[in-house]
């Protein structure tokens, strides 16, 4: 094999290796930072709701809603969701973010 050829191998192969740990840095701090966002709303929400009816009617479309990644939406968790958001403005939390946490309670 020829030294250019040899020498872009190597070149190529430390681009893609670096290329590589950048495209997992980043995919980690996003997950980091959503996970994160999801366990402060389940703190939130887990200790303020834990004996609501309201919030607790809801754990079975909660469910359904998390498994299917915001498609099916039930009348219990339309409910929680709004009650939720009624009793805690400050509360910042998206959809499924809430969902996650009453599945938790």
């Amino acid at each position: 094999m020829n030294p250019i050829r040899s020498l872009s191998f190597l070149a190529l192969f430390a681009l893609a290796t670096s290329a590589s740990a950048t495209s997992f840095v980043v995919t980690t701090d996003a997950t980091v930072g959503a996970l994160g966002a999801t366990t402060d709303a389940t703190s939130d929400v887990s200790s303020s709701f834990k004996d609501d009816k309201v919030v607790l009617a809801a754990r079975d479309d909660a469910a359904s809603f998390v498994a299917s990644e915001g498609s099916i939406r039930g009348a219990h968790l339309e409910a929680a969701l709004v009650h939720v958001r009624q009793v805690a403005p400050s509360l910042q939390a998206n959809d499924m973010q809430l969902a996650q946490a009453i599945l938790s309670l």
